[in-house]
Formats: C-alpha cells, structure tokens, sequence
C-alpha cells in the first residue's frame, strides 16, 4: 500500500518518550489525514543532513530557484500517535519538472522474499525541505547530553565512564 502526500499541510519528525528512551516519528498531514511511521534517530539524522545537500545542490545548479520560507513548526506530534509501520528503506530525489523532493519512506521487511510493504510518499517544496531538516535537527539534538569525557550520552541516572576509569558521572 502506497501513501502519497503532495505538499502536505505538515511534514515533521518528532519523539514520544524521555531521553534515552525515545521513539522517533515522521507524520504527514493533508487535510483530516494523518500517516505516523515509526523510525531510527539515526534515520532522522540521515534525513535531515541528505535534504539539507539537496537543498544546497539544487541551489547551486540552478541560482534562480525561489525558495519560499515554511514557519516553524514546534507543535508537537498530532495524537493519537499509530505507527503505520517501521521504517527500513529511505529514497530522497529531485523533480526537476514539479520542483519538488521526493521522499519516500519503504516498511521494513521481515521476509526478503516479500516485496510487497507499505511506502510513505511525501513530495515537499525545497522550503519545507529546509523547515523539516531545522526541526529534525532540533528534535535529535534534544536528547541525553554527552559525557564531556568520553562523549558518551548520560541518562538521568549518570553512567560509568570509561574515560574516568569506570567513575560513575
């Protein structure tokens, strides 16, 4: 099953959980129609960083391309928050011709041999591209604050640092 959003009224990732112990989102939203998938905060990073390079890219290939600035968007996730899926393969382009990026987010699949999982389609302006990176950003770097020694993120509870010897921080 496919789930297309073309300019989505909103494009975001987001947490559900404390640091630490948080679960990573992606949602698109068009009018009453919501699609929740769950992810790795890895993959958020990934995304945001290969959007902001296609962003840059396409700027650099073409300087006459507008980009219309999106707001910021710091609501949090819409509620009730149901994965439609975990979230394995991700596939980023550019259409030249509709001047949109292409995202599309594949199900993770348990048999190799089964093809046939559901696909999150999301084409955003080169705007919202930038917007859904800058939250991204933010939502990955609100987590555990590492370890100035070993860098290594603490939980609330401290950790054993190797750097100190196994001292407790």
């Amino acid at each position: 099953m496919r789930h297309t959003f073309n300019d989505p009224d909103r494009f975001v990732a987001g947490t559900v959980g404390e640091p630490g112990e948080r679960a990573f989102f992606i949602q698109a939203t068009s009018g009453n129609q919501t699609i929740s998938v769950a992810l790795e905060k890895a993959q958020v990073q990934a995304i945001s960083a290969r959007l902001e390079i296609m962003v840059s890219e396409v700027k650099k290939s073409d300087p006459l391309v507008s980009i219309l600035k999106s707001p910021q968007d710091d609501l949090p996730l819409a509620s009730p928050i149901d994965s439609e899926f975990q979230v394995g393969a991700i596939s980023l382009a550019w259409d030249e011709e509709a001047q949109r990026i292409c995202l599309e987010l594949y199900e993770l699949e348990e048999d190799e041999e089964e093809l046939d999982g559901e696909v999150l389609e999301v084409n955003i302006t080169l705007g919202n591209a930038m917007a859904f990176a800058a939250r991204s950003k933010a939502v990955v770097s609100a987590g555990r604050v590492p370890c100035p020694f070993c860098a290594i993120p603490i939980d609330p509870r401290g950790h054993l640092c190797p750097r100190a010897n196994g001292y407790r921080r």
